[in-house]
């Protein structure tokens, strides 16, 4: 069910720490984590720690913690030094999405002068 974590998630693995991540930023509802194959100099995920299959849904279902999600990927940004970055959310199999947790694709570090994710 949309909000509750799921077993089969590897997302909702690395919220609860059963799975090990590089954890760059932790709230009470988001976390913000390195992506293992990264496309860029600084590839961070943000994910909300409720699971839901895609922004799409999160936003209609929870449009606070969508919302923190983009505040989040900034203040990563920020910590990071980056002035220029980007920020994608794959929604769907067909855009790209392989991981069916809602997340946000924070890309920075090198000019983004093309589709990187």
């Amino acid at each position: 069910m949309a909000g509750e974590a799921q077993s089969d998630c590897l997302f909702c693995k690395i919220v609860a720490g059963e799975i090990p991540a590089t954890v760059l930023r932790r709230t009470e509802r988001t976390l913000a984590f390195r992506d293992i194959a990264p496309k860029a100099p600084t590839h961070v995920l943000v994910i909300p720690h409720l699971h839901y299959p895609n922004a799409a849904e999160l936003a209609a279902a929870e449009p606070a913690v969508a919302g923190e999600l983009l505040a989040e990927a900034g203040r990563v940004a920020e910590e990071a030094g980056l002035k220029d970055y980007r920020l994608i959310f794959n929604t769907g199999a067909g855009a790209g999405q392989t991981v069916f947790h809602a997340h946000v694709h924070l890309l920075g570090g090198k000019p983004m002068t093309e589709n990187m994710v």
